[in-house]
């Protein structure tokens, strides 16, 4: 799925960025359903039929947001983890990374979380894009023998759920950055796994 076309003027793209952070606010706050988009564009404080030019419909509004979210996200994980040694301190660093951006990100957040309930396929390709990329780099690292090998898609998808549940407990409910003894166990865990004296499994 692609992105609504961007206003090919500053002005139109700074009155999209208006009503994006407006929708962000609104779906974060009170949640999709219950946001109507002349909410959004009183918020955003421009006329209620300035919003059709930019998105056709409500759900088009929370697909860009989303979108945007996975953009920036990937962006802060690329800034996050530069001039990291290796796969394992890109992990390391990447972690920390997402949960500062998720502390930093509340309404975001929670707009991707709502966004399976509003059109799965949303949803669904937030997390299928962000799969994809992380398996490439997981990848390239088994080729430089920085980690074990294995299906890596299937340790992307894993990856990722450790980070989304450590955020979701820290970043959103408490809205703290996890102690350093949680991260610290996280990463020994996602570096040596569970097996005891790092053995592996047949």
């Amino acid at each position: 799925m692609s992105a609504l076309p961007r206003p090919t003027t500053a002005r139109g793209e700074a009155t999209r960025g208006k009503l994006l952070a407006a929708a962000e606010a609104e779906f974060g706050e009170n949640g999709f359903a219950s946001t109507a988009v002349s909410d959004i564009t009183r918020r955003a404080g421009v006329a209620q039929g300035t919003f059709y030019l930019y998105f056709p419909t409500k759900a088009d509004a929370l697909r860009q947001l989303v979108q945007d979210m996975g953009r920036q996200l990937r962006h802060a994980l690329t800034e996050g983890t530069a001039g990291a040694r290796d796969r394992l301190e890109v992990e390391r660093l990447g972690l920390e990374a997402f949960i500062d951006f998720a502390l930093e990100h509340q309404n975001l957040y929670k707009v991707v979380m709502e966004s399976q309930f509003v059109d799965d396929s949303i949803y669904r390709e937030y997390y299928q894009t962000l799969a994809d990329s992380y398996t490439v780099n997981l990848q390239r690292a088994q080729a430089r023998g920085e980690l074990r090998g294995g299906d890596a898609s299937a340790q992307a998808w894993s990856l990722m759920g450790v980070a989304h549940f450590l955020g979701l407990r820290y970043a959103i409910w408490e809205r703290a950055r996890p102690p350093r003894h949680v991260l610290d166990a996280t990463f020994d865990l996602l570096a040596h796994g569970i097996a005891p004296g790092g053995e592996r499994g047949a």
